[in-house]
């Protein structure tokens, strides 16, 4: 685990040295999460993730990439800092 955060560190380092960092962090694990669901009359609010899944995020980098490439070669690079899976989404309208 501790080769795993040293990679994301030099990934991280790397991000802002070169401009495309803009925001990153990592969350807690799935069993800290509370859902609020305030779509009827009352608010709830539920512990645990939404999902039951066996897979989960644990963190996330936004980037400013030029276009979908760049974006998914920088994917590339955290996926090998991370030793996961990076999922590559766009913003709306951006």
């Amino acid at each position: 685990m501790n080769e795993m955060f040293a990679s994301v560190d030099r990934f991280n380092k790397k991000l802002q040295d070169s401009g495309y960092w803009v925001f990153a962090g990592g969350l807690e694990l799935p069993s800290a999460a509370k859902v609020v669901d305030a779509t009827g009359g009352d608010v709830l609010t539920i512990d645990g993730p939404y999902a039951e899944s066996k897979e989960f995020i644990g963190g996330f980098w936004v980037l400013n990439a030029e276009d979908l490439d760049e974006a998914l070669g920088l994917a590339a690079e955290a996926s090998k800092a991370c030793k996961g899976r990076v999922e590559v989404r766009p913003f709306q309208g951006v």
